[in-house]
């Protein structure tokens, strides 16, 4: 396999919207993954850098009204438990489900995440005060990435 079916591959998976390909062919296998490495395993392991594929979505920044959050604080995470898209709430004309300062519990839904035309809620699975939102209204989210970050109580 050369560099050239290399990026074609990464084409399609960028096209298609894949996280991770995983290709046999012979003795050969090529494992490839968004926002990482690329690894071939043949005779001897060789491998390339992902700057032809485009970056994994980031997190975006803390809504304006979210206040910075001193990082030496012991705050828990909710991570993504899916590739999707992340909305605040149930409707566009609805409340949001949390709110920086709310308070949560462990069966709180604090967001969904929608993949492949099915709204999945997120439960805080955790009790505690919203100290930061990590993801804006309607962006797409990463498989663990931070959501939420929660002062325990």
């Amino acid at each position: 396999m050369d560099i050239k079916e290399i990026k074609r591959l990464v084409d399609l998976m960028v096209g298609a919207d894949l996280s991770e390909l995983d290709i046999t062919e012979g003795e050969n296998t090529i494992h490839l993954r968004r926002g990482g490495a690329v690894v071939t395993t043949t005779a001897a392991p060789m491998a390339y850098p992902m700057a032809a594929a485009a970056p994994a979505a980031a997190a975006a920044p803390a809504p304006a009204a979210a206040p910075a959050v001193p990082a030496a604080e012991n705050l828990v995470e909710i991570r993504s438990p899916m590739v999707g898209t992340f909305y605040a709430a149930p409707s566009p004309d609805s409340d949001p489900f949390a709110q920086v300062g709310a308070a949560v519990s462990a069966d709180s839904v604090v967001c969904i995440i929608e993949a492949m035309k099915v709204m999945n809620e997120i439960r805080a699975e955790c009790h505690g005060t919203i100290a930061e939102i990590c993801v804006k209204n309607a962006h797409p989210v990463e498989y663990g990435q931070v959501l939420f970050r929660v002062r325990p109580s």
